[in-house]
């Protein structure tokens, strides 16, 4: 396998056949296939496929049971890292890992707050990684944005790790070069709602 042709998954789980399978696995959590099956989805050789599931099912990521004299493997959905293997694999990630949301859609989810949001940050963060997810600038002394920001955790369906700060506070913060707001800038950002240029 080419390293240069690589996509980032491929990369991280150190083999393109395996990255496929996980693919099929994880996107597919409800079915099961059997070998020849997969070598056509998945368009990789028999041995390559074998060796992968040999893999996959020594750390229990995967299951197998045989049926009419064949063997089906499946998803173990009760495997400790299934829950962000779902994440990474159903949000069809290749080279370049895509928005929860459009830029529109972060600004129609702002519409309600806009009173009271004065800045947001977007972070690309990966499932299991330090960070927030997303940076909350505005007045909360109502809870509005707190309440806002439960909203749209449940609208993305996944847990959410939010902060809120004041623009006094954010402004603050910043000007003495705070380690919790570098380190959050520093980050991968997807989206930044800025009319007043409070972050810029």
């Amino acid at each position: 396998m080419s390293k240069e042709n690589s996509t980032p998954i491929e990369k991280l789980f150190g083999s393109k056949t395996r990255a496929k399978l996980l693919k099929l696995f994880f996107e597919n959590p409800d079915k099961s296939f059997y070998v020849r099956e997969m070598t056509r989805v998945i368009d990789e050789q028999i041995n390559s496929v074998r060796r992968e599931l040999l893999n996959l099912e020594s750390i229990g990521i995967i299951k197998n049971e045989t049926f009419d004299n064949k063997v089906y493997y499946s998803a173990n959905s009760k495997h400790p890292y299934t829950r962000p293997l779902n994440e990474i694999f159903t949000k069809k990630i290749d080279a370049t890992r895509e928005k929860d949301v459009t830029s529109t859609t972060w600004e129609e989810y702002c519409r309600p707050v806009k009173n009271y949001i004065k800045a947001l940050v977007v972070t690309n963060r990966l499932p299991g990684q330090d960070g927030i997810d997303l940076l909350i600038i505005g007045n909360d002394k109502t809870k509005k944005l707190t309440r806002w920001a439960e909203v749209v955790e449940k609208k993305q369906g996944k847990p959410i790790n939010y902060v809120i700060m004041s623009v006094d506070d954010f402004t603050y913060r910043k000007s003495v070069k705070d380690n919790f707001i570098e380190d959050i800038l520093e980050m991968e950002i997807t989206e930044i709602i800025d009319p007043d240029k409070i972050i810029k």
